[in-house]
């Protein structure tokens, strides 16, 4: 007799599927038994299909207009014959390897037995480390102790005898008895001998009534005990830092320009066998994991990081299979843009008898003010010195650039920023009119014609850098002075977007904007300086170059 059933609680092939038995096993199942199991999606429809995207028996209505409809399906038969033989070998291979299971069990046992002994052995030497503890102070404890009760036991000594002095002073006691006693004498020269001794001990007795002062301190503040730096160091037992100390990420020698320079230092005797440094890309929306970098040093240079993104860094050390903690996280902020590499051109306007170049090209000084000194017996009148410039030996055309450089604190005046190559042309070929201050276009100073073309883009862009002050142009918007001066950062960066046609300049320290500004880039454009009077400007170096030059050196 056949039955037709539907898929219940109580049926073993329903059980089977429950509990996660693969397809096969459900096959298995079904020539135990001669029921015929029908679709639960359409009741009136028996199983005869299998679908093995799904892996799971169907019926032709699923796979018509159902769930299954796209879905690859193959006959049962099929589905049965080619799952049989998978599990039929799964099954050999076990049997195959039933030596190699019996092996590894034998050592999994071993290992649990290893780590119940060294599980002992950790906890035996750790109440051996806690012992000691116990033992220091407990011996502190005895000392401390001991002493204030010295202390206290010789505070109570000196009362003690101030008291006996001053019951020495009261009617029929002591120095006052004695005296009452020598008054009653009538021979008078032996009054006379002992009377003059007596009355200097009376006057000593009655200034110290005059001047009374405890013979000691009744406070102990002195000898209260400070655990405060042994609660803290108590406090930070842990695991990690058996023997080793946190390393610190040095902030002054760390920076980040085309790539990102880590450096840090371990404070303690015992030195690292390796370190990890790990860095993330910060993101307010994710989570993002940490990167982490095996290093042999102290130093590291991180490349291949996103532009104008904030990063966090953090090391850690290993000694052996002990690790620190991590130490402090420190914050870098990337360029806007990818690093643009150039140094100074010598040829182009360079003008040797105002400027010193070093060889490296990469430092310029200006030395204008000695040959005015040298002048100076021709010079009458008002006198003005000209600016010198001195640009980039590589042009930009297209593209978002960015680079820094350093002034020099002492620099009386620095003009910085980009200016096109026809710009230049002009200024280096046009001659210079050393009577007039108002002939610089840009001077920064008293030139009007900077706020003239304030509002339309014209082809250069300059700031003044000098007297260790940064100076905004002025802005035709704001009469107020202040708002245009703002302290000289440590490193200048210059942004420069030719594709919107705006020039950004940037304390690199916090990679702050600090100024911004259309520029026109239809001609080629370069990084452009100008100095007068004493100053000095050094490019920032390439980081990884940088970290090369000082490997060799090591």
């Amino acid at each position: 007799m056949i039955h037709s059933m539907m898929w219940d609680q109580t049926s073993p092939i329903r059980a089977a599927l429950d509990f996660g038995f693969p397809p096969l096993a459900w096959i298995e199942l079904t020539e135990l038994t001669d029921q015929i199991l029908m679709c639960p999606e359409h009741e009136t429809e028996r199983i005869n299909m299998y679908c093995e995207l799904c892996r799971r028996p169907v019926c032709h209505l699923c796979k018509l207009g159902g769930s299954h409809a796209n879905h690859r399906v193959t006959t049962m038969s099929s589905a049965y014959k080619t799952l049989k033989e998978k599990l039929s070998k799964d099954i050999d291979y076990l049997i195959g390897k039933e030596s190699q299971v019996k092996s590894q069990i034998s050592e999994l046992n071993l290992l649990m037995k290893e780590t119940e002994c060294n599980g002992e052995r950790a906890k035996e030497e750790a109440m051996t480390h806690f012992e000691k503890l116990f033992e220091i102070l407990e011996e502190r404890k005895s000392s401390v102790l001991k002493a204030i009760d010295v202390s206290k036991k010789l505070r109570l000594d000196k009362f003690q005898t101030q008291v006996e002095e001053y019951q020495g002073l009261l009617e029929n006691n002591g120095l006052v008895g004695y005296a009452q006693e020598v008054l009653k004498e009538t021979d008078q020269s032996c009054f006379v001998q002992t009377a003059k001794q007596l009355h200097l001990r009376i006057q000593k007795a009655t200034e110290s009534l005059k001047s009374f002062r405890p013979a000691a301190q009744t406070s102990f503040e002195d000898y209260v005990v400070n655990t405060c730096k042994q609660t803290e160091v108590l406090g930070e037992l842990s695991f990690f830092s058996s023997g080793i100390d946190v390393p610190e990420i040095n902030e002054d020698q760390s920076k980040v320009y085309n790539n990102a320079l880590i450096s840090w230092h371990h404070p303690g005797k015992d030195k690292a066998d390796n370190y990890v440094l790990e860095y993330r890309k910060m993101n307010r929306d994710e989570d993002i994991s940490w990167n982490e970098i095996q290093v042999c040093g102290t130093s590291k240079v991180v490349s291949d990081l996103e532009d104008n993104s904030h990063y966090a860094f953090r090391v850690r050390a290993y000694k052996g299979s002990i690790c620190s903690p991590c130490s402090r996280e420190l914050i870098l902020h990337t360029p806007p843009a990818p690093v643009f590499s150039f140094l100074f051109d010598e040829k182009c306007g360079y003008n040797n008898e105002h400027l010193l170049l070093n060889l490296k090209r990469d430092r310029v000084e200006s030395r204008a003010g000695f040959t005015t000194l040298l002048a100076a017996d021709r010079i009458q009148v008002g006198y003005y010195t000209s600016l010198d410039y001195i640009i980039g030996d590589s042009g930009i055309t297209k593209g978002k650039h960015f680079w820094a450089f350093r002034v020099e604190p002492y620099s009386y005046l620095v003009k910085v920023g980009v200016a096109s190559s026809d710009k230049l042309q002009e200024w280096l070929r046009s001659p210079r009119d050393a009577v007039s201050p108002r002939y610089e276009q840009d001077s920064g100073h008293d030139s009007g014609s900077e706020d003239t073309c304030f509002d339309s883009s014209q082809p250069f862009t300059l700031v003044a850098i000098g007297m260790k002050k940064f100076f905004i142009p002025k802005s035709p918007t704001s009469n107020e002075p202040e708002n245009r001066v703002l302290p000289m950062p440590t490193t200048v960066g210059i942004f420069l977007d030719c594709d919107k046609g705006k020039v950004s300049f940037y304390d690199t320290e916090h990679m702050k904007c600090l100024y911004e500004r259309q520029v026109d880039c239809s001609h080629t454009m370069y990084p452009a300086f100008a100095l007068m009077g004493s100053g000095a400007v050094q490019l920032e170096e390439s980081i990884t170059a940088k970290y090369l030059e000082y490997q060799e050196d090591m």
